[in-house]
């Protein structure tokens, strides 16, 4: 599954919890989730840092990009 363009809702979603639905068994990525339910970050810098961490690590996270595109 191709990775969503950078003007895509899925990730203002992801970034307002969206991203802490998606089903993973990346520490990375669900390290990624509980830092930024903690932060006090702006929903679109976190948008921007989750979509700089799945063009990152676009190869290993098929499964998760999907779950991200019905987000």
């Amino acid at each position: 599954m191709a990775l969503p363009t950078s003007t895509h809702p899925c990730w203002s979603r992801a970034a307002g919890g969206g991203l802490a639905r998606i089903q993973t068994s990346n520490l990375a990525l669900q390290l990624l989730v509980k830092r930024l339910e903690r932060s006090t970050d702006a929903p679109p810098q976190k948008a921007s840092e989750i979509q700089a961490f799945f063009t990152k690590w676009e190869r290993i996270l098929s499964t998760e990009i999907d779950q991200l595109n019905r987000l």
